[in-house]
């Protein structure tokens, strides 16, 4: 699932944010890109705002290896939007990817690592997650230790059953901003694998630019690889 139906009111943009360009493609595009390179995943429900559902139908028609798609409109909240999102995801699938548009340059490696943890490994609730570099402080309690900390990123990937009883319990995490969360409230262990800093969640202007020094990098690495 490629959930994509936030405002970006912090990025400024003047429009969604999973439609603001970077290197010229949006960043829903880029995100199904990582998506449909990583050979892991058979559908993908995209979740957009409503009344963009053909702009973003779209904006996905080339992008390479795409599995099929379906696209749904949008809640007021992310957690509505997953449910929608978790509604068009047909029930003989049991593993469910939960993938923020905003982390488009997740890398496929990424995608492939937390599908196997659930698929092969068996862990019902999969974040991928990296070191806290900055020093963190508790206003009311001191610096608090980073070496116990992880940042989460996404794709998060669950077995399909429980996410969905994630979302079903009632008014459990109204409003978050983790699904893992919402199932580690139901008493599911939430397990950790190795992030990617590519991964990293594009909110403000800053991070468009680092956005685009990525493609940039990208680029370079890939025609130095065909020279």
């Amino acid at each position: 699932m490629l959930v994509a139906a936030g405002s970006g009111t912090r990025l400024a943009a003047g429009r969604p944010k999973a439609f603001v360009p970077v290197g010229g493609t949006a960043l829903l595009v880029h995100a199904a890109r990582g998506l449909a390179a990583s050979g892991a995943v058979v559908l993908v429900v995209a979740v957009v705002p409503a009344g963009l559902e053909d702009e973003a139908r779209g904006l996905l028609a080339d992008v390479p290896d795409l599995p099929p798609l379906r696209v749904v409109p949008g809640g007021p909240s992310r957690q509505a939007s997953v449910a929608a999102g978790l509604a068009a995801v047909p029930g003989d699938l049991d593993v469910v990817l939960v993938h923020d548009a905003a982390r488009a340059l997740a890398p496929p490696a990424l995608v492939q690592r937390v599908v196997r943890a659930v698929r092969d490994q068996g862990a019902a609730v999969v974040v991928p997650a990296v070191p806290v570099h900055d020093t963190l402080r508790d206003v009311d309690g001191g610096v608090v230790d980073r070496a116990r900390l992880r940042a989460v990123q996404t794709p998060q990937g669950f077995a399909a059953g429980v996410l969905r009883r994630a979302h079903a319990a009632p008014a459990a995490g109204e409003g978050a901003t983790d699904d893992a969360g919402l199932a580690e409230a139901l008493g599911e262990h939430v397990h950790v694998v190795v992030g990617d800093p590519e991964a990293f969640k594009v909110t403000s202007p800053l991070d468009l630019l680092l956005a685009e020094a990525v493609l940039a990098r990208r680029g370079s690495a890939a025609a130095e690889a065909r020279s």
